[in-house]
């Protein structure tokens, strides 16, 4: 059951990780503040690689799904959040030229009106005014990416209608959705500066020389969420994926006080809300808060 005068977040992910990597720092902060935060994540990412090298090893590859799993359970803990997995199986990230065909029945295979109705279910029963994603590119083009972008914005028309799915709860009207923007060219630049300003070595000039700026998408900010005091449990998150996350790699390799000082915000683009929120904002629930539609 829930709180009528509760407030509600809803993140919807691909793979268990993404939830560490993206908008973790906001929810972090929002649990704080007294939200109930559900992540909802797609596949078990059963096909992902081994990307920590003290992981690489026969073991850790025999029980990927089961240590997953637990892996997100740990960070499912430090957020302070509620986790779901959805249940489909992970799609993988194709290689090669021309690029190999996708796994029989995995989620960037499943029919959008099959693949969307566990998340409709949950948007009914969990209540949410507020549901974060991936834009249409799925922040990178890795198949479940681009499914999860596509069963979040079908989900979201299709909870709030009676006629559609009617044996998975009564409909529920999510207020707002938001794109998850987190690596746009003017922070990525930013804290690149800042690293050498310091006399560090930046992580990432390489990203920066191979970036077309006609692909950069910052324009589409909406709304930046100060949540740099919850960075360290963002971090903390991230290196619970071992399997995923190399403690010494890219992630960490810019010091806290400067990504603090540099960029404090998480930030995202507002694409749908069904009550009154000016834009730019500070605050998911801007409009939320106030409304008569929260409860």
């Amino acid at each position: 059951m829930t709180e009528p005068d509760q407030l509600r977040l809803l993140a919807v992910h691909a793979h268990p990780d993404d939830e560490s990597s993206k908008g973790a720092a906001t929810m972090a902060k929002y649990v704080a503040e007294g939200v109930r935060v559900l992540v909802a994540t797609c596949t078990g990412g059963e096909r992902g690689s081994v990307l920590n090298p003290a992981m690489d090893r026969p073991e850790v590859w025999e029980r990927m799904a089961e240590i997953r799993a637990a892996e997100m359970d740990r960070a499912r803990e430090i957020l302070g959040v509620e986790q779901e997995f959805l249940g489909f199986v992970d799609s993988g990230l194709p290689e090669g030229d021309p690029l190999p065909p996708l796994p029989e029945g995995c989620f960037a295979l499943v029919p959008l009106e099959e693949a969307a109705a566990p998340l409709v279910e949950l948007i009914r029963r969990f209540k949410p005014q507020v549901m974060t994603t991936y834009d249409e590119r799925g922040g990178y083009p890795h198949p479940d990416h681009i499914k999860t972008h596509e069963i979040s914005m079908y989900a979201f028309e299709a909870a709030a209608d009676p006629d559609r799915y009617p044996d998975l709860g009564e409909p529920w009207q999510v207020s707002k959705v938001y794109y998850q923007m987190g690596f746009t060219l003017p922070r990525t630049k930013a804290l690149h500066e800042a690293v050498l300003a310091n006399g560090g070595e930046s992580p990432y000039t390489e990203w920066l020389a191979t970036w077309d700026p006609a692909n950069d998408i910052s324009h589409r900010v909406t709304t930046r969420v100060p949540c740099a005091e919850y960075f360290p449990v963002r971090d903390a998150a991230l290196i619970a994926h071992a399997t995923q996350i190399d403690p010494t790699g890219r992630w960490f390799s810019v010091p806290l006080d400067l990504q603090t000082q540099t960029w404090p915000t998480e930030d995202y683009e507002l694409v749908r809300s069904v009550v009154d929120a000016p834009t730019p904002e500070d605050d998911l629930f801007a409009g939320v808060r106030t409304s008569e539609r929260v409860s």
